[in-house]
């Protein structure tokens, strides 16, 4: 095969690799955090237990409606038993059944039912703002890895151009070594740079890999799916000024707008709703019942009754007296039908139940007192939440403030640097300074930049951070 075709052919698959890197659909930041919120193991137990919540509200509010229930008996009986049909004992098997209709109807429960219903309200809206503090949790991760894999990228560059620079840089060495003008010797010191900074490109990429994999585990990502992430113009908030945040008023305004805050004080009315529920035990209840039953046996018969008539004599004053009597018997006349047996033995019942709790083994005093040791718990927990809230914010205003003066140090540096190199450079090619000093001044323009690079990330970063408490959505627009 010719260079030319070598060489057309590489040229071809070149452009197929990048038409295809174009063509792949890359993430941004936001949809990065909806597909990790989407495939969170934490948020999807969350979602469960909301709707468990929802549906133990639901209950409670059917608690308020009659319970209707019907039942139906059958059975055998054996050896000396009652039959049901003439209350007599006799020996023989006997197949009965019954059926009955029952209900009961919640007039008066001490509050019980209301305050249950109002207790599953807020305990589903709590639960609700625990699902919105883990999206928020896992929202500043997503942010935080997206950083760090336009940061790696970004070195990644800087390491191939200090690479490529190498490179070119050995390549003028040769020619002029090749051409009397540099000493020998200087060709192994380029061939060292170069060496360097390929390590350094090797070191950047190996960091890329990482990054991305981070993100791909905290998204739930399969981790062997490309994933290719937007570059957008990171930009250094020119109006930030991280000295001039104040905790109390970043905090007072954190207090009515953080998730885990709201929950606290919802779970706060929820204890104080759980004190009247274990107060219900203590008051009486009133509820309503009736009932509708029915029962049949193989016992039962239909009967007609016949006349007999018998001649009986009677003696007055000695005197006999023949008079005649007449009586109906009742006479078999075949089974009855089941259907005949459930119309007459058909019975109803209603009325009023009232419970009134005198002693239950100090049951509901206990209830009563650990409903209020429960909202002792509940205020420590919202306490301590709190104080959580205010150290976050604490932090993250220092780290601003700190990730604000390591970029101020940083671009003085890189401006250090840089200058420093251009002057090395001059130097380089007039021939007043050797390839050991040019390479010294180019790696630390090198290190400055990429710290630059880390710090302005950092600062970005830990200004998005504050902004979050300050409710502000996280974007690096």
């Amino acid at each position: 095969m010719s260079n030319f075709a070598k060489l057309s052919l590489g040229g071809l698959l070149g452009l197929l690799i990048c038409v295809g890197v174009q063509a792949q659909q890359r993430w941004n930041l936001q949809q990065c955090i909806e597909y990790a919120t989407q495939n969170s193991i934490s948020i999807k137990q969350i979602q469960n237990q909301i709707r468990t919540s929802e549906l133990t509200l639901k209950q409670n509010q059917f608690n308020r409606l009659p319970s209707v229930n019907a039942s139906a008996n059958g059975g055998i009986q054996f050896g000396r038993t009652i039959d049901p049909t003439t209350n007599s004992f006799n020996s023989q098997n006997i197949v009965s059944n019954s059926i009955a209709l029952s209900a009961n109807v919640p007039i008066y429960n001490g509050g019980r039912l209301k305050n249950n219903i109002a207790l599953s309200r807020i305990d589903l809206e709590a639960i609700k703002y625990d699902a919105a503090f883990t999206a928020n949790n896992i929202a500043l991760s997503v942010a935080a890895n997206y950083l760090n894999v336009l940061l790696a990228e970004e070195q990644l560059a800087i390491a191939r151009t200090q690479l490529e620079q190498a490179r070119l840089q050995l390549t003028q060495t040769e020619k002029l070594i090749e051409a009397g003008s540099r000493p020998r010797n200087e060709r192994l010191d380029a061939l060292a740079q170069v060496a360097i900074n390929e390590q350094t490109a090797v070191d950047a990429e190996n960091q890329v890999i990482i990054r991305y994999l981070a993100l791909k585990q905290l998204m739930v990502l399969d981790p062997a799916q490309e994933l290719l992430i937007e570059r957008p113009q990171v930009i250094i908030p020119a109006d930030s000024n991280p000295d001039a945040y104040v905790l109390e008023t970043i905090f007072t305004g954190a207090l009515g707008a953080q998730p885990q805050i709201l929950a606290g004080l919802k779970r706060r009315e929820s204890a104080e709703i759980s004190i009247d529920v274990a107060k219900s035990g203590m008051l009486p209840s009133l509820s309503m019942y009736g009932n509708l039953n029915s029962y049949a046996s193989s016992r039962a018969y239909n009967y007609t009754f016949e006349r007999q008539r018998y001649s009986q004599t009677a003696f007055f004053n000695g005197q006999p007296i023949n008079f005649e009597i007449e009586n109906q018997v009742p006479v078999q006349a075949g089974k009855q039908a089941w259907t005949d047996q459930v119309n007459q033995n058909f019975g109803q019942n209603i009325g009023l139940q009232l419970s009134i709790p005198i002693f239950n083994n100090y049951r509901n005093h206990i209830n009563i007192e650990r409903a209020k040791i429960n909202v002792i718990g509940v205020d420590l927990t919202n306490e301590q939440t709190r104080q959580q809230l205010k150290t976050d914010i604490q932090t993250a205003i220092a780290n601003a403030r700190a990730a604000r003066r390591s970029l101020i140090a940083a671009q003085a540096s890189e401006e250090a640097s840089r200058l420093a190199f251009e002057n090395a450079q001059q130097r380089f090619d007039i021939g007043t300074s050797n390839q050991l000093e040019f390479n010294t001044a180019r790696n630390n323009l090198s290190r400055a930049q990429m710290d630059l690079t880390r710090a302005k990330y950092q600062y970005v970063f830990n200004v998005k951070q504050v902004e979050f408490y300050q409710g502000k959505k996280i974007t690096l627009n």
